[in-house]
């Protein structure tokens, strides 16, 4: 058997970034509705899998706390305050990703083009895949998204989606974790 891709997710080598999903800059983000039920998703997804979950908050004086919908998703998630647009700039936030063990980061967040960019970038260069799930992010304007997952999948990132990346990392139907998750994604 061959080791698989590195761009196919592996529950146990995996983790979720949940990246400043906020209520000041939330309604603002380009069919917000439908980017937040998917984070949503992935985040019970992951809970249930057993894949950890991280949340971000970006300058929260000014952009509010993370939305009540995220925060019930993630439950005892930690949360970290963030001043740097890349989580990875933030030594404790830095520190967070890095003791996990976990190499495959899952991205689902606001902005595309800005923190969530940032972000995927730095993991890249330390050496992380990230997985950058396209329906589960978003930006104020559709071309600064568009711009930036084709910047991310030209670096080297993996870009997925909500639906995708869940059933990765269940690997198989027919066990009893994919009928817990199952609901999820119906």
């Amino acid at each position: 058997m061959h080791p698989p891709h590195p761009h196919r997710l592996d529950r146990d080598r995996a983790q979720l970034l949940v990246v400043d999903i906020q209520e000041k800059l939330l309604p603002r983000i380009d069919g917000h509705e439908a980017m937040l039920a998917r984070a949503e998703q992935v985040i019970r997804a992951a809970l249930v899998i057993g894949v950890p979950v991280t949340v971000s908050e970006q300058y929260v004086k000014g952009l509010g706390p993370t939305v009540a919908r995220i925060r019930d998703a993630a439950g005892e998630a930690p949360r970290f305050e963030k001043l740097a647009f890349s989580f990875c700039d933030e030594p404790a936030c830095r520190e967070r990703i890095e003791s996990l063990g976990r190499p495959q980061v899952i991205l689902a967040g606001i902005e595309t083009h800005v923190c969530v960019l940032q972000t995927a970038l730095d993991l890249l260069a330390a050496g992380s895949t990230p997985f950058v799930v396209a329906d589960a992010v978003g930006s104020r304007a559709a071309r600064d998204y568009d711009v930036a997952l084709a910047g991310l999948r030209s670096a080297g990132a993996a870009v997925t989606t909500a639906e995708s990346a869940i059933f990765q990392l269940l690997r198989a139907s027919g066990t009893a974790l994919f009928k817990r998750v199952l609901p999820l994604v119906k």
